[in-house]
């Protein structure tokens, strides 16, 4: 039984520092940065804030509840960055500067996912259960996003920065706005930081343009007879 215990705790170790690893990994490849791998591990809150979230959602599983939110809670005061321990967390998750950052309980985070600094995924319900949003592989979500209810981000979709996220976002979708919807040039296009297209849209002003450009052609129209 003490070999048993042994060996688990040993392959548990060797999986804690692989995830340093390829945590560190995609930070570097990931920030235009291009920071060492001494800051990385030493000076990237995102990185210590995933790990502390390993240990507290461990134990919340374990059913030591208290003592998961208590790590938590050091984690939070350490990073600036809450990650309730109940949140269920992909691999490969780069949080960029990360301050003011909220994910709630029933939240589940993909691999591969970036999320910026004041983002929320948080719940509109008061009620038990599944109340917050998925997340899907590749995602990313801009600053200051708020991704609200249980819906789902899908693969590979780009929430713009400060956009407020009410309803599903469709796999490789750019969305932007309050509410966000999405946007015409996003489809196949690149996306540049903070989730926001190369190309800067607005949503709300091209409806407006739309809407000029009907009560303008029959105008056109009477004016050409």
């Amino acid at each position: 039984m003490r070999q048993v215990d042994d060996a688990t705790a040993v392959a548990r170790d060797r999986a804690a520092g692989w995830e340093v690893v390829e945590l560190a990994r995609a930070i570097r490849a990931r920030d235009p940065a291009q920071p060492s791998r001494g800051e990385v591990l030493f000076s990237y809150p995102g990185l210590h804030a995933v790990l502390v979230h390993r240990l507290a959602h461990a134990l919340w599983r374990r059913g030591w509840r208290g003592l998961g939110r208590f790590v938590s809670h050091l984690g939070r005061a350490l990073t600036g960055i809450e990650i309730h321990p109940g949140a269920r967390i992909g691999r490969r998750l780069f949080i960029d500067h990360g301050m003011g950052v909220v994910i709630g309980e029933t939240a589940t985070v993909g691999d591969d996912v970036t999320i910026y600094h004041g983002v929320t995924l948080g719940g509109l319900s008061t009620r038990a259960g599944k109340r917050h949003p998925d997340i899907d592989d590749g995602a990313v979500i801009g600053a200051g996003a708020q991704v609200l209810g249980p819906i789902r981000v899908g693969r590979g979709a780009k929430v713009g920065a400060n956009a407020v996220v009410v309803a599903d976002v469709e796999a490789e979708t750019t969305v932007a706005g309050i509410p966000a919807r999405p946007l015409e040039a996003s489809g196949g296009g690149g996306s540049g930081g903070y989730g926001q297209p190369i190309t800067p849209c607005d949503p709300l002003a091209e409806q407006i343009a739309a809407l000029r450009e009907e009560v303008a052609a029959p105008r056109r129209d009477l004016g050409g007879t």
